[in-house]
């Protein structure tokens, strides 16, 4: 009993030191976002400023090419359209994997797994290609398109937790008259919660954090995402890092409410789809 607890104990004490170290590039960024930019660059460095400077917040909504708050809408246009129609179509996609027998199934659905190894970089060029030649360069299509109708992973992680749903009420719905698309909507999606809410943090994630996307296709300032907006703190003369900590903090503060909302799914989500193992 003695041992067992020294064992949990030990445990408990990796975990704590494993955490702080976790969260000290947090912490650093935040008390950062309130430093001056000379004291940012100060020896040795202190952990705490001598002086907060809460007008770090106040300048960063206005001091870029465009004000914070446009930024922050811009990347909702591009982002919440994502979530929403990549999460649909993949489930579509997931559940005719999982439930519907057709020929070559599990061929196609091997193909599907097999183009994440495509590095992003080998499509970067072709499609740039694709959607100039459509003219949607300087849109948010080419930001929404690529993913809306689903990935290989989304529909991954949606068909393994599809396949953990027990076929009796398929069965019942069934000789109650329902269609497959009706059991998709009633069944298959309800029950599927905890599965959608983890893929929904990781597509708002991805999605709303994007860097390389926007900045490929968007070359008008008012249409500038938040992450492409706080690059707009450096130029040839000097670069706000000081700005650039606290426009980081506020661009935080919408997937930390996402993940809290849904953070009781994710877990669930992860272990049962079987992306853990």
């Amino acid at each position: 009993m003695k041992q067992s607890k020294k064992s949990i104990v030990l445990s408990y004490a990796i975990l704590a030191f494993a955490t702080l170290i976790v969260l000290l590039p947090f912490f650093w960024m935040l008390v950062s976002s309130f430093k001056s930019q000379r004291e940012l660059f100060a020896y040795p460095p202190k952990f705490l400023p001598s002086v907060w400077k809460w007008e770090n917040y106040k300048q960063v909504l206005s001091a870029g090419s465009i004000s914070f708050f446009q930024m922050f809408l811009n990347s909702m246009k591009v982002t919440l359209p994502v979530v929403v129609l990549n999460i649909t179509f993949s489930s579509l996609a997931a559940y005719a994997f999982a439930r519907i027998n057709f020929p070559f199934k599990n061929f196609i659905f091997m193909m599907f797994i097999s183009s994440m190894m495509i590095p992003a970089a080998v499509v970067m060029i072709p499609r740039f290609m694709l959607f100039t030649n459509l003219k949607l360069v300087d849109t948010y299509w080419p930001l929404i398109l690529p993913s809306a109708f689903g990935t290989a992973f989304s529909i991954f992680l949606l068909r393994q937790f599809f396949m953990t749903i027990p076929k009796d009420l398929e069965e019942a719905a069934v000789i109650d008259g329902c269609g497959k698309f009706r059991i998709w909507a009633t069944i298959i999606v309800p029950l599927s919660k905890p599965i959608i809410a983890t893929l929904s943090v990781f597509l708002f994630q991805g999605t709303y954090n994007d860097f390389m996307g926007p900045l490929i296709y968007l070359n008008t300032d008012t249409k500038f995402t938040i992450q492409l907006g706080l690059a707009s703190f450096r130029n040839s003369f000097a670069t706000r890092y000081d700005l650039i900590m606290a426009g980081s903090m506020l661009a935080l503060i919408p997937v930390l409410i996402i993940y809290i909302v849904c953070q009781k799914y994710i877990v669930k989500g992860i272990v049962m789809s079987g992306l853990k193992g």
